[in-house]
């Protein structure tokens, strides 16, 4: 069960991300092999009809996702099938994760997110790019080039603009105390 709710806390306040990320759970083990696609062909087709014609999210189920992946206000998402998503990713609304078709017929291959990236709006992702861990990208970039860890990037074709410390495990912070104990 816990591999169902993998998502469920970083979706917190977010019925469409839980709602998306609880059915592309049950759906992922159809991937791993054909009876299991056979057996769960009704259950794939009731995937597909909700999650990508109403819902709008294209995240087939044969994709790698990490755990804890949020979807900001999840709507006109696409991801190509041969992408991979790491852990503690954030992607918002219409962001797009795609191949190349070549003059020759053939695609190119497909993004490769690293752990704890964190996707503005309308960003396009494109070819066989890989984007590396703890980084950020600025709403409407358009990536083309491969952007390293620990980077802000941003633009049309995206840049990196800044480099930043890795990404940190959270610290309790200490309370404070109360006005009743000053």
């Amino acid at each position: 069960m816990s591999y169902l709710f993998q998502d469920w806390d970083v979706n917190k306040g977010n019925i469409k991300g839980r709602i998306v990320m609880l059915l592309f759970r049950l759906a992922h083990p159809a991937s791993k092999s054909k009876l299991l696609r056979v057996i769960w062909l009704p259950y794939l087709i009731f995937y597909k009809v909700v999650v990508e014609w109403f819902m709008c999210i294209e995240l087939p189920h044969w994709t790698k996702v990490g755990k804890n992946f949020y979807l900001g206000h999840g709507q006109a998402l696409v991801v190509n099938g041969c992408s991979v998503i790491g852990e503690n990713c954030f992607f918002r609304h219409s962001t797009t994760l795609g191949n190349i078709k070549h003059e020759d017929g053939s695609y190119s291959g497909s993004p490769i997110i690293g752990n704890n990236v964190e996707l503005g709006s309308n960003v396009c992702i494109i070819g066989e790019v890989r984007i590396g861990n703890n980084v950020r990208i600025g709403a409407g970039s358009v990536v083309v080039k491969d952007i390293p860890d620990n980077s802000i990037a941003v633009g049309n074709p995206a840049r990196v603009i800044r480099t930043i410390g890795p990404a940190k495990q959270a610290v309790q912070q200490p309370s404070l105390p109360s006005t009743n104990e000053v």
